[in-house]
């Protein structure tokens, strides 16, 4: 179900801990498959229970309750807008707001060519950096104005 380059780096994640304790991994083993597919389907997170050993139910627990994990199709590019309390008062809501607008979908949406899907996170770490959003969960983006987010969507729109 997955490459055989996924499976040697999920391999270096079960490495890290005690050969009885395989499903330790679960979390870098879901990052590496979403990464290869894109997503996480049903059947991509059983794979990766049965090759951790452990019952599929606990590895689609962790699938769907962290956000960095997508159990539905996404765009091209996820754009997550953090709007949690001290981002929502220092512009967050406007970026996710201005987004909308720009891109003509809602949080949870995704644009009718595929490109984008738009996001609501939580806490990033980086309120003093407000707004701040996060591309396809690794490029964080701060101090987010409508003129940042133009110049990071064309970016992207290569």
């Amino acid at each position: 179900m997955l490459s055989q380059e996924s499976l040697a780096r999920i391999d270096v994640e079960v490495a890290k801990y005690p050969p009885d304790q395989k499903q330790s991994a679960v979390m870098g083993a879901l990052r590496i498959a979403q990464e290869e597919k894109g997503w996480l389907a049903s059947e991509t997170i059983d794979f990766v229970a049965r090759y951790l050993d452990m019952p599929p139910i606990a590895a689609f627990e962790v699938a769907s309750f962290y956000n960095m994990y997508d159990i539905e199709p996404v765009g091209k590019h996820k754009i997550t807008v953090c709007t949690n309390l001290p981002c929502a008062l220092s512009g967050g809501v406007h970026a996710a707001d201005y987004i909308k607008h720009k891109l003509g979908i809602d949080f949870n949406e995704t644009t009718a060519d595929g490109k984008f899907t738009l996001k609501e996170g939580e806490c990033m770490g980086a309120c003093g950096d407000a707004p701040v959003l996060l591309v396809n969960n690794h490029r964080m983006c701060s101090w987010m104005t409508p003129e940042k987010i133009d110049q990071m969507l064309a970016e992207l729109d290569k």
